[in-house]
């Protein structure tokens, strides 16, 4: 298995950074391909602009028009066409990064920003009045599975159903199934360290045994059962869910789950 693991913490001695550090020692002793992004120590740029696009760039800047047709020319700069190459390397991407604000740090969203460009992770496939692209479950990072590895501050019950944060499922839709479903990743279920500013050093042989565990099931666990958009659960081209498919009882981000 060959596997890209995403890192956005400022701190390398952090959580954070021991679980990404774990990572790295289980997986590859497991006879497993490493590589990491390392985004603070890399320094990436954070902030999509004309100059990502080379002499592609249009002006007045047309962002996805322009990271299409620089994507297409290869006249994309080169730290993004090398995460891009990595994607398409790899076989498992592992996110690794602490929850704030309720999402995701502003450099690893620099990353998606930059790295996700039009005609690589979105905007591929017939678009048609019976199809509207190849996405959630088509696209060209498809055969690919995904899984998140956050941490919280907050205690595991702010994140229930009725908890004040909301459920982690909800918090982690936008990113599960907006960013890594929609060209076509298998995304596993998330693996969530709570009240991580409260755990201790005689806490950490716990987590890290149940993190060891999870990275060595990888290749076995089942992913969420997100819909994919042109295997007959959608209406075309109005993208509803088609009547009488929702689970009992089932509301919001969870009706896009089968099951």
């Amino acid at each position: 298995m060959k596997t890209l693991i995403v890192h956005a913490h400022p701190e390398p001695q952090s959580l954070n950074g021991a679980l990404k550090d774990l990572a790295v020692s289980t997986l590859e002793s497991a006879g497993h391909e490493v590589r990491v992004s390392d985004l603070y120590a890399m320094n990436w740029k954070a902030v999509v602009d004309a100059a990502d696009f080379g002499p592609d760039a249009s002006t007045p800047l047309k962002v996805a028009r322009d990271s299409g047709r620089a994507f297409d020319a290869g006249t994309l700069t080169a730290d993004v066409r090398a995460e891009q190459e990595k994607l398409l390397w790899a076989d498992t991407i592992i996110f690794q990064f602490p929850l704030w604000w309720y999402t995701m740090p502003a450099i690893l969203k620099g990353w998606v920003d930059r790295v996700f460009t039009y005609h690589f992770a979105y905007g591929v496939g017939e678009h048609s009045d019976t199809k509207y692209g190849d996405r959630f479950g088509e696209g060209t990072l498809a055969g690919r599975r995904a899984l998140l590895s956050v941490t919280t501050g907050g205690p595991q019950s702010h994140y229930a159903a009725r908890g004040i944060n909301g459920p982690m499922d909800d918090l982690l839709f936008p990113i599960q199934h907006g960013i890594l479903h929609y060209p076509g990743i298998e995304v596993l279920p998330p693996f969530v360290l709570y009240g991580a500013d409260r755990l201790t050093q005689d806490d950490y042989p716990d987590v890290a045994k149940a993190w060891r565990q999870r990275l060595l099931r990888l290749e076995s666990t089942e992913p969420i059962a997100f819909r994919r958009q042109n295997f007959g659960d959608y209406e075309i081209p109005s993208l509803h869910l088609k009547e009488g498919l929702e689970p009992a009882g089932r509301t919001g981000f969870g009706l896009h789950v089968r099951g």
